[in-house]
């Protein structure tokens, strides 16, 4: 059993929102699985964790939370490269450059902000014996 259900990303503009990560998400084979008019649901499986995007169920304006970021599976460094360049097209805001981190050559990320400043990684890694 997986541990995540999913996560959600809180947007002001659900329609500008959608179109970013229907788009982002698509470079990964996810779409959307289900909406409601507050928001869109993301997979490539029901069955596995998904992503949630949708307007803040109080009703209060959205803010990017200080320390929180969301993490997509690249499959490759150049599914990052990929995934990246899609992001900075679409209108995200660069916040690290595709390349190794943490002086580890099999840790390879990205880092943008969405539309809204939600920071997004994008990632291919091998730690240890499993793939990321």
């Amino acid at each position: 059993m997986t541990m995540l259900n999913h996560v959600t990303i809180g947007v002001t503009d659900l329609d500008r929102a959608t179109q970013f990560y229907d788009e982002l998400l698509g470079v990964i084979g996810a779409k959307e699985l289900w909406s409601t008019p507050e928001m869109r649901m993301y997979g490539n499986n029901p069955e596995l964790p998904k992503v949630a995007v949708c307007t803040p169920f109080n009703g209060q304006p959205q803010n990017p939370g200080n320390g929180n970021m969301i993490a997509f599976k690249g499959g490759s460094k150049e599914g990052v490269d990929q995934l990246y360049a899609k992001a900075i097209e679409l209108g995200a805001t660069d916040d690290g450059k595709p390349g190794e981190r943490h002086h580890h050559s099999q840790y390879y990320a990205a880092y943008i902000r969405d539309l809204d400043g939600n920071k997004l990684c994008f990632i291919h890694a091998k730690i240890k014996n499993d793939e990321v």
